[in-house]
Formats: C-alpha cells, sequence, structure tokens
C-alpha cells in the first residue's frame, strides 16, 4: 500500500475512536446514556405490574460472583467453539 494510504487509514481510525469520546465526555448511566436493551426491558416489565410466576432455585451471594459466573460461562463457549473451529478446520487441512 502507499503511505497515503496508509495515513489517511489511520486518520479515520482515531477520529473513529475519539470522535465517541469527545461527543459523549461526562455523561454516563446517569443522564440515559449507554443504557442497554436488558435495562430498558427491565423497567418495561416493572411497570406493566408483571408477576414473575417462578423464583430463581439459587441467587448468588454478590455481583462480583454473578460477574464470575457469567465470564466462566463465556469462556467454556469460546472454548468450545474454538475448538470446533480448530477440529474443522484441520479435518480440511487433513483432506
Amino acid at each position: 500500500m502507499k503511505t497515503s494510504t496508509l495515513i489517511i487509514l489511520a486518520v479515520v481510525c482515531i477520529i473513529l475512536f475519539v470522535a465517541p469520546l469527545a461527543m459523549y465526555n461526562g455523561h454516563g448511566e446517569d443522564d440515559g446514556y449507554f443504557g442497554g436493551a436488558d435495562d430498558a426491558a427491565g423497567e418495561a416489565i416493572e411497570e406493566s405490574g408483571f408477576e414473575p410466576w417462578f423464583s430463581s432455585i439459587w441467587e448468588p451471594p454478590s455481583g462480583e460472583i454473578e460477574s464470575l459466573l457469567f465470564a466462566l460461562q463465556a469462556a467454556i463457549g469460546a472454548i468450545i467453539i474454538g475448538y470446533a473451529f480448530g477440529y474443522w478446520r484441520g479435518k480440511g487441512k487433513e483432506e
């Protein structure tokens, strides 16, 4: 690639990285920014007055343990997917 093309791509990447940081500087979840769909759905369900028909079997004792279990679940899933892709690629190279 030409040097000018690389410089243009680098500038575009920097702009794409810095622009959101500049636009949302000082804003947070308290202002309504960065609230996910889960939060919006939970609020809509609470406003409707819905009563759950069952409760959880086990509730994690803290948010940190809940995050740990979520990360562990994600890691196990990534390992399984990585193994499947590696096996599939190895079979392709074998032939």
